[in-house]
């Protein structure tokens, strides 16, 4: 029945390695149940009061709330769409959503954009727009668009291990460790856990990653156990930025924690307002339409990128780069960016990290019904996911990236129409840390080049008005201040 329902043996997979792949991708993106709360329940709204919980923030709360949304939206991918794909809340959006939208009104009037929004994308989808955009896109633009986003998870896997960091002082931004050295025994568990993720792949061991992870988690516990290392930063209040702590952990500290179960809460769900940010003294009804505008393109693009970068490596795209069941997984993601703003937990979306699963060998939406099964346990199992820390985790995020930048070697090179605009997009994804900066930047570039070439009739119609939309995306700061 599983086989049937899911083509498993039509897609070259087992229900052991659609499962594997589902487990694999939930520990590759659990963080996002503990960071998703420092993010917005330490942050603070308009009237200078936390997000969530006004005088005291409730981090558990959010943590419940944010595992329940993905586990039901995950869920869905998978039974309704078929796609190796897991979904949460939307790490960048949801810091834009608490720093660039929340801080200017209440947190229920910028669930509302949100909402809104997600309601916008549902009825791009359902006349056809959206999946019309994405078969619009050239072929060899969305193997770009795969391979930056491969280095793109990689950087994120460097920078959330403590590997690379910011330089703070001179000219170059970034740096190996602190000031040139690896500090502390979290980057000593990040590097013998992608070590060993390597020689397991090499040797061709089944669940590599999986055991990776696992092994890293446990070698991270022991240390922890041994010498009380300290979490990588503690929370100063709403108004005051973190302290951090050199050598400490990046986010998880490895503890066994006390209970392990915990009964959630789901306090703030529901309360959003629709359109209570167009009612506003302090926010213009054009700035309220551009911040509505900015999160609309990110949202749909960064899911146009992610789609196509799990078709690729699960070998599930066409020629064209078409992927099965585009309409189906995009109605779910339009979905999922209204319901995360109906939840009170910000827009969810497509996550990259899906990739590690895809890269244990998941290629159906079995994968992303394991996924979607752990995610709701979570809710429950809140404080055991804490016990894995980013240095355990992230080396899976090396592996994958590494795995997708192979498809590099498809793109015609001395097609400078083609060429420029995917080294554009490559190179922008992870050096602005953005993935829809990096589609935009590549689409204007080509757009651009072939009508210098006089190659308009190369172009599809939907691609111009969306490069003109990337322009206006990219202006949105000044206009915005212009407007206000």
């Amino acid at each position: 029945m599983l086989d049937s329902y899911f083509k498993i043996s039509q897609r070259g997979s087992t229900v052991g390695r659609e499962i594997r792949g589902g487990i694999v991708t939930f520990f590759t993106m659990a963080y996002i149940v503990a960071l998703n709360p420092i993010i917005l329940a330490y942050s603070a709204d308009a009237n200078g009061k936390y997000l969530f919980g006004g005088d005291h923030p409730e981090p558990t709360m959010v943590a419940a709330t944010t595992a329940l949304v993905a586990g039901v939206l995950t869920l869905l991918m998978g039974a309704f769409a078929n796609y190796p794909l897991a979904l949460a809340t939307g790490l960048g959006l949801n810091t834009f959503v608490a720093v660039g939208i929340a801080s200017k009104m209440s947190w229920a009037a910028a669930m509302g954009l949100i909402v809104l929004e997600g309601l916008i994308i549902l009825v791009l989808v359902l006349t056809g727009f959206r999946v019309a955009v994405f078969k619009a896109v050239p072929p060899q633009l969305k193997i770009a668009i795969s391979v930056g986003i491969g280095l793109f998870i990689a950087l994120i896997g460097l920078v959330d291990a403590g590997f690379v960091r910011k330089t703070l002082t001179g000219p170059v931004p970034v740096g190996l460790g602190v000031n040139g050295n690896l500090v502390g025994w979290p980057s000593v568990v990040f590097v013998l856990g992608l070590l060993l993720i390597i020689v397991l792949m090499v040797r061709h061991v089944k669940g590599a990653i999986l055991i990776g992870i696992t092994g890293a988690t446990v070698f991270a516990i022991v240390i922890q156990k041994a010498y009380h290392i300290a979490k990588g930063f503690t929370d100063n209040g709403p108004a005051n930025p973190p302290t951090i702590v050199d050598g400490g952990w990046g986010l998880n500290v490895p503890n066994i924690p006390s209970p392990i179960v915990a009964t959630p809460k789901f306090k703030f769900t529901g309360q959003f307002d629709l359109f209570g940010a167009f009612g506003l003294s302090n926010v213009t009804i054009i700035a309220a339409i551009l911040l509505l505008f900015t999160l609309l393109l990110s949202d749909f693009f960064d899911t146009v990128g992610t789609v196509t970068a799990i078709g690729y490596e699960a070998g599930l795209a066409d020629k064209e780069g078409n992927v099965p069941n585009i309409n189906k997984i995009l109605i779910v993601d339009s979905v999922a960016a209204a319901a995360g703003g109906a939840a009170g937990i910000s827009s969810n979306t497509s996550y990259i990290e899906s990739a590690a699963g895809v890269g244990e060998g998941a290629r159906t939406g079995l994968a992303s019904v394991v996924t979607g099964i752990c995610f709701l346990l979570t809710t429950f199992l809140a404080p055991l996911v804490a016990v894995i820390p980013y240095e355990a985790a992230t080396p899976a995020l090396i592996v994958v990236g590494f795995l997708m930048m192979t498809q590099i070697k498809s793109i015609d090179w001395d097609d400078l129409g083609i060429a420029i605009p995917a080294f554009l997009t490559i190179i922008l994804m992870p050096f602005t840390y953005n993935i829809s900066v990096g589609i935009g930047a590549g689409f204007i570039t080509h757009v651009l080049i072939r009508l210098v070439q006089g190659r308009r009739k190369e172009l599809h119609p939907l691609l111009i008005l969306v490069s003109v939309l990337f322009v206006v995306y990219f202006l949105s700061s000044p206009l915005t201040t212009w407007f206000a």
